[in-house]
């Protein structure tokens, strides 16, 4: 979460980051510290059923491990944030890379052990 928060000094409105790493990695725990680095206070759950939660526009936490293809993304206008104001966080982004933006920055969560992590960005 250290780093999470560390990390969000480096990211500005319109960044898109793709959160990579398997179940339990820690990828809400990252958004988290991310969240925080971002100056919000609010509990960040993890959007699984909403898809997305936004959190004051300023940060956009999404879940896209139910959705098949960008064109679900679309249709639930999920990509329309990824030219607004804040920053977006995607879990399970390949399951909709066809939509995804140029440039997007990318941080992989190994699980190393139950208690350690690496982060490759």
């Amino acid at each position: 979460m250290k780093f999470a928060e560390e990390y969000a000094k480096t990211l500005k409105a319109g960044d898109v980051v793709l959160l990579d790493g398997g179940m339990g990695a820690g990828k809400t725990v990252f958004a988290k510290g991310v969240a925080r680095g971002l100056g919000i206070t609010d509990e960040i759950l993890s959007p699984t059923y909403a898809y997305m939660n936004d959190y004051y526009g300023k940060l956009y936490h999404y879940d896209c491990y139910r959705l098949e293809s960008g064109a679900g993304a679309e249709a639930l206008g999920l990509t329309d944030y990824f030219y607004g104001g804040g920053v977006c966080l995607i879990e399970w982004a390949q399951n909709i890379a066809d939509v995804l933006p140029e440039n997007c920055r990318r941080v992989a969560i190994v699980k190393v052990s139950e208690e350690e992590r690496r982060i490759e960005y």
